[in-house]
This record gives structure tokens, sequence and C-alpha cells, in this order.
């Protein structure tokens, strides 16, 4: 018998080879797994439909302001662009600073993806830093998107004693506001606590167009709000108001020498907790949905909102209305608030104090 001789190398090869035929085969077999999975995947997400069904956005501000503008904007063109073509009805549901909106879609809407909210950026940092009345976890929140980004801004009558934002130090101005996490309330207190500046607040207002009354009337004497939504109200159409500052971490091109109100910080300390609260300029114009949210229906949501940010008929009636559009996403906006709320706790707590949600016992 004539025995032929193996060299360990031919062994080697012998195994690599089959080794990396089962391997083959085996790639054959979790890819066809994988395009099986795909294929379900897609499936569940083409049954995801809202055919007969009535969407509801419950807006958080009163009519007439620049959000109000914003939320109707999109009801009218959203429900083509989500599956079944629902109807899309917008209900205006004012207070306590769009909170109202935020608890009442965590803790009652229905999970089925027919109810949306759109808030005040500032709510979601709410149980973060303390403030009253939430009844939600932000980090449990579904966000659909935003479609714009804008500037908060303090403006005055320009017959008011204040005529810049050195004159708060030293002077007082009646500043109009409606509730807890809006910025019209927000921000006078913060700046108030923090730094020392003069407002006077004076609350319970619906929402900024009745602010906006108020100052022509002489009731209030300033506001506290986006630009957009200043440059809405009659007083500054009409040039009769001065902005003070821009509450923001980066200037707007828009706003040409009028100051940062980070520029005021007396110390380190300040200014970490000017950068954590101008930080909720970033989260733009909220719309949320519950939690809960099967992960198909969330899709179509978000999907459903971005396309409707790109409709050529939104585009040019947006454009009419100059309303502009910068879209984040529900996906960027949760990851950004999950960072923020891993902000050091002394950050948060000297941002909480400012705001006025610790008292002095709490604080120490």
């Amino acid at each position: 018998m004539i025995r032929q001789k193996i060299a360990p190398s031919d062994l080697v090869r012998s195994h690599d080879e089959g080794e990396s035929e089962m391997r083959q085969r085996i790639g054959i077999v979790a890819g066809g797994l994988f395009l099986l999975g795909a294929l379900a995947v897609s499936a569940n997400a083409q049954e995801v439909s809202f055919k007969g069904k009535t969407v509801n956005i419950l807006i958080g501000f009163g009519a007439g302001g620049e959000d109000d503008a914003w939320a109707h904007l999109i009801a009218q063109h959203l429900g083509k662009h989500l599956p079944g073509t629902p109807t899309i009805v917008p209900q205006n549901v004012p207070g306590a600073g769009s909170l109202r909106v935020a608890n009442q879609i965590y803790n009652v809407s229905p999970k089925d993806g027919t109810a949306i909210g759109m808030i005040n950026r500032g709510v979601p940092f709410e149980p973060l830093l303390g403030g009253k009345g939430t009844q939600f976890d932000p980090l449990k929140i579904n966000f659909v998107g935003s479609p714009s980004i804008d500037t908060t801004v303090c403006a005055a009558r320009k017959d008011a004693a204040v005529q810049t934002m050195q004159d708060l130090f030293s002077k007082e101005l009646v500043v109009g506001a409606t509730g807890s996490g809006a910025d019209t309330a927000t921000y006078p207190e913060f700046l108030s606590r923090l730094l020392g500046m003069k407002f006077k607040i004076v609350t319970g207002y619906p929402g900024s167009r009745e602010i906006g009354v108020a100052m022509e009337r002489n009731e209030v004497q300033a506001i506290c709000l986006a630009y957009d939504s200043l440059m809405r109200q009659t007083l500054a159409r009409e040039g009769k108001v001065n902005i003070l500052f821009q509450a923001a971490l980066q200037p707007d091109p828009r706003l040409k020498d009028v100051p940062l109100g980070t520029a005021l910080a007396h110390s380190e300390s300040d200014r970490q907790a000017l950068t954590l609260f101008f930080a909720r300029v970033q989260m733009g114009r909220p719309f949320i949905a519950p939690p809960g949210l099967a992960p198909d229906v969330l899709q179509a949501l978000r999907q459903g909102f971005a396309d409707t940010l790109r409709d050529p008929a939104f585009v040019e009636t947006a454009e009419k209305q100059s309303l502009r559009i910068k879209l984040t996403s529900g996906e960027e906006m949760g990851r950004f608030l999950a960072e923020i709320y891993k902000t050091p706790p002394e950050v948060v707590k000297r941002t909480a104090q400012a705001l006025g949600y610790l008292d002095d016992a709490k604080a120490k």
C-alpha cells in the first residue's frame, strides 16, 4: 500500500478551506434570515395606516402667534404625507406655557399616533430644573420634529424708561407673561435672579398676541419671546419697540448690534448657568407624541412631518407667511435632550436657583 505523505501545511489548508466553506454557508443562511427579517419589518411598516382616522394637533399656545401659525400651516399639509391621508384637526389648548399640552400628551392622549402636541421649547427642560406641575418624563416623550429654530429676544416699548440692556440694572421694566415654562415668563424670571435685572413680571396672559395688545395699551411695557413672533406684533412692525438683547449662545445675523445676554455673566458659574438655560433654543418648536408608540407608527409620523416641510405647496405658503423653515428631526431632538440631562448637578442646581425653582433651604 502506498501511503501519501501529507504536509502539515496541507492539513492547515484543508482545515481552512473547510472552515471557509462553512462560513460561506452560515453567511448564506444568515443573509437569508436577515432578508426575511427585513421583509417582515417592511411589511409591518407598510401596514401603518391612518385611513379614516383623525389626528389631533394640540397647540399649547393661544391663537395668533408664531407658534400657532406654524401649527396650523403644518395641519393643512400633514395629512397627505401620512399613510392613509387622515384628517388633521388643530386645537388651541393654551395654559401654563404649554405645560398643559405636554402633560396631556404624555398621560392622557391615545398612544396610536392620533395625537400630537406642539409645546414650548423650554418645557422639556422643566423636570431637570425642578419646574412645578410637570407630569412627564422628557426622556420618554417621542419627539416628532421641529419646523424652525428662532432666537429669543426681550423687547420694550420705545417710550419705556428702559432703553438698553444696561438700563435693566437700574430701572424697572414691566413685562407681560403667560405661565411657567414659557419664554415670556421664564426668561425675565431667570435673568432677574441670575444677573439682577429689574423685571416686574405680570403673568396670566393666554398667549403672546394678548401680551402684544397689552403693550399697545401700555398695560405692560415689554415682552420676551422668539424674534419671529415679536415681528408679528403691531408695535414691532411699526418700529415702536427696542430689542434690548438676544438670549442666545450665538448671535442671530438678523439682529445686528443687539448684544448677547451671555456677555453679562459676572462669573464662570453664571456663564455655565446661562449656557444651560439658552440651550433650549436648539429645541426649536417641538412637536411631540406620547410615549409607548409602536416604532413604525412613530417613524410614519416623523417621516410625514419631514415630508410636509419639503412639500412645495407648504414651502410656498411658509414663505408668504414669512415662516423660516429649518427642520430638526425628532431623533436629533431626543439625542440633544439626552445629552443636556447629563449636565453636572452643580450647574443644574445653579440654573434652577436662578429660575427660582429652589428655595434657600433646598439650595444649601
